[in-house]
């Protein structure tokens, strides 16, 4: 099975002149683990995700950084540099090696084709199957992810929000793909089809040796079901290590915000704290540290721009942080 190694991902939109909106971003997804992308809305996941993919809007460019899928278990799965990919070679990486689950499943699914057949749909293009061979396999594939097998001929509409993530996980894995991009898989759910979703993913990451990329917002997720997490804020990484790590002694502002304002962090009857504000608009990103219009210990070197140092093998961005470790 396969890494998938990104480094220096760097994404520019094109609103009144090219706005750097991702910008240096880089992390590890490892065979048979789970790495977590998480921030705030307005942070970058969603549009590195789909970098990864050469799925983005026509205003966005992806203009630095790679994007490398490591050699897989056959000579039919070499190490590829997916970002230089052209289009015809990425058509057979989408789905086949690299898959993803996207955010609202009602969209990405197509409301007058019958489930069977939308899963089905990547074993005809990628495995070369009929259109009946497709269909067993679609609902056994479905059988594996908890859907009853009188769903199968269902459409889209006729099912509930958590039997549609189980059709788009599915569909995902029906190549059986080395790398599996999730955004956002449990939005919009009941806490216990949540949980359902979650141990489906493990259980898959697991037994398929996936290496999954979440993207989340919600760190009670990440805690349960990453390895690795790396923190965005404003497109730029500011914190990147193992979750328990992380977790247990977080180094940025940000982080640190974060996790203080988790239900399970705060004494019973307390107020939760908050980070002060919201995430600006690109086009009013501060210089330096863009998270030292928020932060509450912002000193005048955070005008600068703060590099990434590593300590203890978790990558921050801070200036503070590097004052320590130099």
């Amino acid at each position: 099975m396969s890494d998938l190694v990104v480094e220096g991902l760097s994404v520019t939109l094109q609103r009144s002149g090219d706005i750097r909106v991702v910008d240096d971003v880089g992390f590890t997804v490892r065979t048979g683990h789970t790495t977590a992308l998480v921030g705030e809305s307005g942070s970058g996941k969603t549009l590195t995700a789909l970098s990864l993919l050469r799925l983005l809007p026509a205003a966005a460019t992806i203009v630095h950084g790679t994007a490398t899928l490591t050699g897989g278990t056959t000579l039919d799965d070499p190490s590829v540099e997916i970002l230089a990919l052209s289009e015809a070679a990425l058509r057979a990486i989408r789905g086949r090696r690299v898959a993803m689950v996207f955010q609202e499943p009602m969209t990405a699914l197509n409301p007058l084709r019958r489930i069977d057949d939308q899963v089905g749909e990547a074993l005809r293009i990628h495995m070369g199957l009929s259109r009946t061979q497709a269909r067993q396999e679609a609902r056994s594939l479905l059988d594996q992810v908890g859907l009853p097998a009188e769903r199968a001929a269902a459409f889209p509409h006729q099912l509930s929000g958590g039997q549609r993530q189980r059709v788009m996980l599915a569909a995902a894995l029906a190549a059986n793909p080395e790398i599996l991009i999730a955004d956002e898989p449990t939005t919009a759910l009941d806490v216990t089809v949540q949980a359902q979703v979650l141990a489906l993913l493990r259980r898959l990451a697991v037994e398929r040796h996936l290496g999954v990329l979440l993207i989340t917002h919600d760190l009670d997720v990440v805690a349960e079901v990453a390895d690795d997490v790396c923190v965005l804020y404003a497109g730029r990484v500011v914190e990147r290590g193992a979750v328990d790590v992380v977790f247990a002694a977080p180094q940025h502002p940000y982080t640190q915000g974060l996790l203080a304002s988790l239900p399970s962090s705060a004494p019973r009857g307390q107020p939760l704290p908050a980070i002060a504000g919201a995430v600006p608009p690109v086009e009013r990103w501060p210089s330096g540290c863009r998270f030292r219009d928020r932060c509450d210990r912002a000193i005048d070197a955070c005008a600068a721009e703060p590099a990434l140092v590593v300590i203890n093998g978790v990558a921050v961005r801070c200036v503070r942080v590097a004052e320590v470790a130099a």
